[in-house]
């Protein structure tokens, strides 16, 4: 196959191009800022220099290709990043569907349709929008990836590395059913060869439902490190947002809108991905055990 991925520079997108790079497929990669992979990709991976809010850069990027996975997001932007996804979304399907792509892979988020937050609703919108191409689209709705570089992980390894006191907002306890980024990965590569007449939506996660709380006190516990959590109701998103900009400032913007999201629970509801897959997601522990083992 002729395969493009974009988001190779962001955290999922990176691990998948190592995975993607074994197979005999010809990869493409689209990026910003072509640079960030120089020397890091093996002579044959072709490597584009563009972006989704270029339709132009999407045609050239595009053409010839069987596959596509969309692996972007616009949290990082100063201005509506809503809007911005659905510019993007919207030049990428029509690109596609003029170039004839026969599917996209999509990585997009956990939550209840009737329950969404900005950041949830614009990421079940993108898919939304990919579908109405009438390609085959096949997206996975993940809760929170654990892994070294992760957004979420290292938002966990900030607060649990710097404060050995912690007041926590409520958000803290709603339920969430984390991933490993391993376990993603090897959905995203399986959906490349799985065959489907039709557009899927697969619910991911982990073999355990767990909130942030219990992901720091795990955390904590494999480096050894005594921490005093003293939950409180009063914290809102707002202020948690503050909370979290003052011990991790590099995540300030993106975790914000994370954040907003923490509202209602993030479980799989379907577990068909489970049955359709080969994959045997692992338990939390060692996704953490793993990610502790791998950061820098």
């Amino acid at each position: 196959m002729n395969i493009l991925l974009t988001g190779a520079t962001g955290y999922v997108g990176s691990n998948l191009l190592k995975q993607l790079e074994l197979r005999k497929d010809s990869i493409r990669v689209l990026a910003r800022n072509p640079e960030r992979l120089r020397g890091k990709t093996l002579s044959s991976t072709e490597i584009l220099q563009g972006n989704l809010l270029d339709p132009k850069s999407l045609e050239k990027a595009l053409t010839g290709i069987d596959l596509a996975y969309y692996l972007v997001h616009s949290m990082g932007s100063e201005g509506s990043f809503e809007e911005e996804e659905k510019r993007s979304a919207s030049n990428f399907a029509k690109a596609a569907k003029n170039s004839k792509v026969q599917k996209i892979i999509y990585l997009g988020g956990l939550g209840p349709e009737n329950e969404l937050s900005p950041h949830l609703r614009s990421r079940h919108e993108v898919g939304n929008i990919l579908r109405e191409s009438n390609i085959t689209v096949i997206e996975f709705r993940a809760s929170i990836i654990i892994g070294s570089g992760s957004l979420s992980f290292e938002m966990i390894r900030s607060l649990v590395e710097r404060l050995p006191v912690m007041t926590t907002p409520k958000w803290v306890s709603v339920l969430a059913q984390p991933i490993s980024t391993e376990d993603v990965v090897q959905y995203l590569l399986e959906a490349a060869d799985l065959k489907l007449e039709e557009s899927r939506i697969f619910e991911i996660g982990g073999p355990e439902k767990m909130s942030y709380l219990d992901l720091m006190k795990e955390y904590a516990r494999q480096r050894n490190l005594k921490r005093l959590i003293i939950p409180v109701p009063v914290l809102t998103p707002y202020l948690s947002s503050l909370w979290l900009a003052f011990v991790t400032p590099l995540y300030a913007r993106v975790g914000r809108k994370l954040i907003e999201s923490i509202r209602h629970e993030t479980v799989v509801n379907d577990d068909s991905a489970l049955r359709v897959f080969s994959v045997k997601p692992m338990p939390i522990r060692d996704a953490i055990c793993a990610a502790v083992q791998n950061q820098g």
